[in-house]
């Protein structure tokens, strides 16, 4: 089993085990950006108290807001997409973001701050948190003051929270 974790830039850590037994494609292709660097200055773009912390598509820089560049989109491996998924959005499990298109999980991905079970079936989880220090850490960001931005995002944090990098561990 695979862990990583998620540096943020204040020096906060996020610590996940990632499934591959649940979720093989959206493992190898999250591990493929980490090693990439690709996270590295990416921003939780979209945080919602009581649901989930959002991240993974965007980056801060000179205090504007940017888009990361596109990532080939990956099959969504849940229920209502052909795969068995059992992995219940609860808190602490990692899961890929997508469009309306079922296929179209790419880069970013969400942790859910607390119980997302209505989201089971629908969205590829593939990992969750493995200690305390770490689910402390995304309660944390959930509770975070937000506004909207623009037109697209209207769970914008009003401090920003960037990625550091993300890094396997053992």
């Amino acid at each position: 089993m695979d862990k990583i974790c998620i540096i943020l830039k204040d020096g906060r850590k996020i610590n996940l085990e990632l499934y591959h037994d649940v979720a093989p494609k959206t493992v190898e292709n999250f591990l493929k950006l980490v090693d990439a660097n690709f996270f590295e200055g990416t921003c939780f773009h979209r945080v919602i108290k009581d649901f989930m912390i959002q991240t993974g598509g965007y980056f801060i820089k000179d205090g504007m807001l940017s888009e990361k560049e596109d990532v080939q989109p990956i099959v969504g491996e849940f229920t209502e997409n052909g795969f068995e998924n059992n992995l219940s959005h609860q808190f602490g499990v990692i899961s890929m973001a997508r469009t309306n298109d079922p296929n179209s999980a790419s880069s970013q991905f969400f942790i859910c701050s607390a119980d997302a079970s209505f989201l089971d079936g629908k969205y590829a989880a593939f990992g969750k948190t493995i200690d305390e220090e770490s689910n402390k850490v995304v309660l944390d960001i959930s509770c975070v003051q937000t506004g909207a931005l623009n037109y697209m995002f209207r769970d914008f944090p009003y401090e920003p929270i960037e990625i550091e990098k993300i890094i396997r561990i053992k």
